[in-house]
């Protein structure tokens, strides 16, 4: 297995990958969301300093610091599986746990959805997660329970007391044998790709020319690969991951040729800081990504303090996106990834801010 310092140079594909194709993701997710008290799209803010700065056309930022409430995009996942695990349960069955494991956000978004559907949750946090973000998930009603170890080890844990009598597991990652479940949550994450498209089109652009994606165990970048490699027509947009240096599990994957585990470490990042891709994703991000790539601390610091000032609140996770980047574009090697990205001096780029800085109270380690 790489070790995680060998990691520091971004992973691209062949050039051939963006003419991959799969099925779209189901319509009745959007009007599902559409249908919720307080849904909202989310804003796609434009920001032409960054397009100034990158050497490209135009920057928007997609802005999940308010997602139906919560400050990141996790409420979308949650409460489409959800819907979908209830409607299949017997009307007259009484009250299931939802059971999950989490850096935060998912499992705050679940205990959310199962305090309004009159349902019980448990949720599973690993060490490094911050007290007020635990503290968080606890004032929706969940029961949690800290675990003294990875996330790895926290979903392993999450899957035993899901065995319970009327509990469920609702986890935002697969492996061989759980895929059902995680595959409704990657569905539901499809209403944030939908809303950029509409966007973008209101705005007079057809489509993006670049999406960068902060990745923990890829369900997200699943979801964006799905919606712009779908698609039959029109030219499909490069599509970037970004992790942290301290758990680079996809990048090393994809250096690999196949899925793999590393060790994580202590990062600012929390909602990223995950080990194992997921085993739905995986195929997804090795087919349909463009490139990945790995960032610093200090990076998406900087990155969360410029969309600060620039009147985007975002956590370290949501400014990854931003660090990566920059990260690529940025350089003695930035116009040889500008050209393998396909990208030029009228190129749009939409990044995705995934949480606000009130999902992830850290300010620095």
């Amino acid at each position: 297995m790489p070790q995680n310092a060998s990691l520091r140079s971004p992973w691209f594909a062949p050039p051939a990958a963006r003419a991959w194709r799969c099925d779209p993701a189901p319509a009745e997710v959007r009007r599902f969301h559409a249908s919720l008290p307080g849904y909202a799209p989310t804003p796609l803010t434009e920001l032409p300093p960054l397009a100034a700065e990158l050497g490209i056309g135009r920057v928007f930022v997609k802005d999940e610091s308010r997602r139906l409430g919560l400050p990141a995009f996790k409420a979308l996942g949650a409460s489409w599986a959800v819907h979908r695990l209830l409607a299949e349960r017997d009307e007259d069955s009484g009250p299931v746990t939802l059971v999950t494991a989490t850096d935060g956000n998912h499992g705050r978004a679940l205990a959310r959805t199962a305090r309004l559907l009159g349902q019980r949750a448990r949720v599973l946090v690993p060490r490094g997660v911050h007290p007020l973000a635990v503290a968080a998930i606890a004032a929706e009603g969940a029961e949690v329970t800290e675990v003294p170890g990875s996330y790895d080890e926290a979903v392993r844990l999450a899957a035993e007391a899901a065995a319970a009598p009327d509990a469920v597991l609702v986890q935002d990652t697969a492996w061989p044998g759980y895929e059902r479940v995680p595959g409704w949550i990657v569905e539901g994450y499809s209403t944030l790709s939908a809303e950029i498209d509409e966007q973008l089109a209101a705005a007079g652009i057809d489509g993006p020319g670049l999406v960068a994606v902060p990745v923990g165990v890829g369900s997200l970048a699943q979801s964006v690969v799905t919606h712009y490699r779908s698609r039959r027509s029109g030219n499909p947009p490069a599509l970037v991951a970004v992790e942290p240096e301290a758990a680079p599990c996809v990048l090393a994957s994809l250096t690999r040729g196949a899925p793999v585990s590393v060790a994580t470490g202590e990062t600012t990042m929390a909602g990223l800081n995950c080990g194992t891709p997921s085993s739905l994703a995986w195929p997804f991000l090795r087919s349909g990504l463009d490139a990945a790539v790995a960032v610093r601390d200090a990076d998406s610091a900087r990155a969360a303090a410029d969309l600060a000032a620039l009147g985007v609140r975002s956590g370290p996770c949501g400014a990854a996106a931003l660090a990566g980047l920059r990260a690529l574009l940025g350089g003695e090697d930035g116009a040889e990834h500008r050209a393998g990205l396909g990208l030029g001096p009228d190129s749009v780029a939409v990044l995705l801010s995934t949480e606000g800085p009130d999902a992830n109270p850290y300010a620095e380690l």
